[in-house]
């Protein structure tokens, strides 16, 4: 698959790369991939820059947004190895009964663990683990996760009665679930 590097002003210089997935040019920006404009094997490179060129500010936004997940992995990379688990415990075991106690959520038994790929999960028994490292995000993402696995308790899979209940619960879960993904503990 062959791919070119081309200079747009007031961005620098991108990626344009041949796909034959792509059926019209499409703009990915991803931390530490930075931008890749995909350019189905119809569409010349002109036409794929100028294209580019058209979405020079939702480029830019997207770019600093893309800087600040690259320095908040920066950060979590730097300060998860100094998580105390007694202390992250307590906060999280703190808010999950907040969160539970304003919405009526039962559980059974909170488990505090240090995972490598999950936030957190609820077993079939409503059993909730969390990762230790969630102490470590903003209190809206460490809310976002724990009302997220609360509604685990009544509804198992991740259908349209999760989201529905999810979205009576949060008003941006949408932007708050891409803002965790900024967060990705695959990355750490």
């Amino acid at each position: 698959m062959g791919h070119h590097l081309f200079w747009i002003e007031g961005i620098g210089e991108i990626k344009f790369e041949r796909s034959g997935k792509a059926k019209r040019i499409n703009i990915s920006v991803r931390p530490f991939k930075g931008v890749r404009v995909a350019v189905p094997y119809r569409v010349s490179y002109d036409k794929a820059k100028t294209f580019a060129n058209s979405k020079k500010k939702w480029i830019q936004k997207n770019m600093s947004k893309m800087k600040e997940m690259e320095r908040n992995y920066k950060f979590l990379s730097l300060n998860f190895n100094d998580v105390d688990q007694q202390e992250a415990g307590k906060i999280l075991a703190q808010k999950l009964e907040k969160w539970a106690k304003k919405h009526s959520f039962t559980y059974h038994r909170l488990f505090i663990r240090n995972q490598k790929t999950r936030w957190g999960s609820c077993s079939p028994k409503n059993n909730i683990s969390l990762n230790m490292k969630l102490a470590l995000l903003p209190e809206r993402l460490m809310d976002y996760v724990i009302l997220h696995e609360l509604v685990h308790t009544r509804v198992k899979n991740h259908g349209l009665k999760f989201y529905i209940e999810m979205d009576s619960l949060i008003s941006n879960r949408k932007s708050l679930d891409k803002e965790l993904k900024g967060y990705s503990l695959g990355l750490l």
